[in-house]
């Protein structure tokens, strides 16, 4: 890799000869500020806020696109830039909403944080004020145009990342636009809900549906047993937003919180994904030795499974009918758990704390309510639970660690490692293996369906058979995969997809962060946690064998396959 030397502010520097002034700056510690930049999508230059001065240019340069030179002399901090990027943000102010101090994402607004950055502290300029209709005709996100910067993010997002390209820029002059096709509601447009335009927006023209409020008046209301659920990436992010960043495990803080929140029972979404194990491990069994539809493919990611229906239908016998965890765990609550401890389940109000926007959506959908009531009633995500925490004065950090409740509570490392790319193969594996050959595994970790790769396949042997398996993370990668299965290659038997990058630890409703170190940070988290763990084998969870040998029967029995079990039908949107 060629290098090429520059300066800096005075320092002189080597950087790869492909480097950006902006990567070059970061590379010994200036910090320059940016809005449409963001390090996982092709720059733009489009807001002009990381303005400097280059040496024999004639104006600013915007250096998120601009790229290093020999010799080239950069500086990053004179009168000329600092005004120059006051000016860029005071007309972006102009225009905005003055609602900071009631906005969603106060204190966690990128425009806020570079005003008071730049040392604004009045607007000079008084800009018209947009006066557009809120998108909001859906469970799961929240699309306000006035508060649009024009970044362009959202749209780099849904199609680089996700390949769905919903978004794109519409109109002209002061009255373009970010929006779907024909301006249409997300509700309308063939949007999956995955959340990752929510989590690069760096305002709050995209952001999760809060039902805090609805939480708050069940938590309020003596006649509700309120039971909460928490997913497995939810403990390795929430510390994010709560000032706990450096450790990165807050289950047992994260459990204390919802008790002193009022919940009922704190129970662990890990052990529903034990049950997942179960079915799906018995569903893929079924089909891979009585011949039935292969290659199989999970379908825990509902952002995925919205996908499938939007843009393959064709393909949607290659999923398994296995509910999801969250899912799976609303109807046991409001069956089996309602029946062992005698709560009218019409009183239940089941709350799941999830990392991921699309959960709301998969809550509501008609087929969920095996239970004879709605499974799940309402799904927050990670960023609401933190917002609920900080408005009922918890100090998080002081908070003395504290246990889930049994039996719901009850989880391997197994389930935890769902909360990743690669955890749900490689937690069906450890169960299938034991299974099918009736052996204990002399290695539980499968490490070849591990790690940020897109795309990740194996093959493993189990006892006489050859079980050719694939993992994909992101619905761009999701759409290559499914392709293969469309043209007949690929020769696989088991696939895992997520919606997400790096899976739920990714989720369109974590703690907001433009570092996809973070990302790692959280997946090596949810291996601790199973490495931890003193049972790693969802079959061999205790209080999943006493589910099924007392009121379950068997995976894929008459009664599991009625609760636990569900179907797909094509959607037709814009």
């Amino acid at each position: 890799m060629d290098l090429v030397n520059i300066t800096i502010d005075g320092q002189q520097v080597q950087v790869p000869g492909e480097s950006t002034i902006l990567e070059a700056a970061r590379s010994i510690g200036i910090k320059i500020p940016t809005l449409c930049y963001h390090p996982e999508y092709k720059p733009e230059g489009s807001c002009r806020i990381c303005l400097v001065e280059v040496e024999g240019a004639r104006s600013l340069v915007a250096s998120c696109v601009f790229p290093v030179s020999e010799g080239m002399v950069v500086k990053t901090n004179t009168p000329n830039v600092r005004e120059g990027r006051k000016t860029v943000v005071e007309l972006l102010l102009a225009n905005h909403p003055e609602d900071c101090l009631s906005c969603q994402r106060n204190l966690h607004c990128e425009l806020q944080k570079i005003a008071a950055d730049c040392g604004i502290r009045k607007v000079r300029f008084d800009g018209e004020k947009k006066n557009y209709r809120l998108d909001a005709d859906n469970p799961a996100l929240v699309r306000d145009q006035n508060k649009c910067i024009l970044c362009g993010r959202c749209i780099r997002a849904c199609s680089e990342l996700q390949g769905v390209n919903v978004y794109t820029f519409a109109n002209r002059g002061f009255h373009t636009t970010v929006a779907p096709a024909f301006n249409a509601g997300l509700h309308e447009a063939a949007c999956t809900f995955c959340g990752q335009c929510a989590n690069v927006c760096p305002t709050a023209a995209i952001v999760e549906k809060d039902d805090t409020k609805e939480v708050w008046a069940a938590l309020n209301d003596p006649a509700k047993h309120v039971v909460v659920q928490t997913a497995p990436a939810v403990r390795v992010a929430l510390g994010e937003d709560l000032g706990d960043a450096g450790t990165r495990v807050v289950t047992g803080q994260m459990v204390a919180a919802l008790r002193r929140l009022g919940f009922d029972k704190v129970f662990d979404t890990a052990f529903s994904a034990d049950v997942t194990i179960m079915e799906e491990g018995a569903e893929f069994i079924e089909r891979l030795t009585h011949g039935g539809t292969l290659p199989m493919i999970t379908s825990c990611s509902p952002g995925w499974v919205n996908f499938v229906e939007l843009m393959y239908p064709e393909l949607l016998e290659h999923l398994s009918t296995t509910k999801s965890p969250q899912q799976i765990f609303g109807v046991l609550v409001k069956t089996y758990y309602a029946e062992k401890f005698h709560i009218d389940p019409k009183n239940i109000v089941s709350v799941s704390i999830m990392p991921c926007t699309a959960k709301k959506v998969e809550a509501g959908r008609e087929e969920m309510q095996s239970s004879g009531y709605r499974d799940v009633d309402y799904a927050l995500t990670t960023r609401e639970l933190a917002r609920m925490i900080k408005e009922a004065g918890l100090e998080f950090r002081k908070l003395k660690p504290e246990e889930f409740d049994a039996p719901l509570g009850i989880s391997t490392g197994a389930g935890v490692i769902f909360g990743t790319t690669g955890g749900v193969m490689e937690a069906a594996l450890r169960t299938i293996y034991e299974i099918l050959t009736g052996k204990p595994l002399d290695c539980i970790e499968f490490n070849d369906v591990r790690g940020f790769k897109g795309m990740k396949e194996a093959t493993v042997t189990i006892g006489e058979k050859s079980i050719k398996v694939a993992v994909a993370h992101t619905l761009a990668n999701a759409r290559i995969i499914l392709d293969k299965i469309r043209k007949g290659e690929g020769d696989y038997q088991f696939i895992e997809v997520m919606a997400c990058p790096g899976g739920c630890i990714g989720g369109g409703g974590q703690p907001l962060s433009t570092s996809p170190e973070i990302r790692k940070q959280r997946m090596a988290a949810i291996y601790e946690c199973d490495e931890a763990a003193t049972i790693r084998k969802s079959h061999e969870n205790p209080a999943v064998q006493e589910l099924y040998a007392t009121w379950l029967g068997e995976p894929l029995g008459k009664k599991s396959h009625h609760l636990l079990h569900t179907h797909y039908q094509a959607q037709v949107r814009r």
